[in-house]
């Protein structure tokens, strides 16, 4: 029983994992752009440093793709 528990947490992990890496290929190269504006000319270097984290977020970072909420919004507190 714990084999079956512990193959399926497994396997989830690699769905996951593998799910990420299809989307940080394609996030890397066309995604982050529509997000933020700032990465718009952005070299090779900066891509392959967010790519990690591309991976690992994905499912924020598409919910942010799919919503087009493009840039954060403001802070507003006494310090700016």
């Amino acid at each position: 029983m714990y084999e079956r528990i512990a193959t399926l947490l497994v396997d989830a992990l690699y769905l996951y994992c593998k799910a990420g890496l299809l989307f940080a290929i394609a996030f890397v190269t066309t995604g982050v752009k529509r997000i933020d504006s700032q990465a718009i000319g952005s070299g090779v270097g900066f891509r392959v440093l967010i790519f990690p984290g591309a991976a690992a977020l994905w499912p924020l970072l598409l919910r942010r793709w799919i919503s087009r909420t493009g840039e954060p919004p403001a802070e507003r507190n006494p310090h700016r």
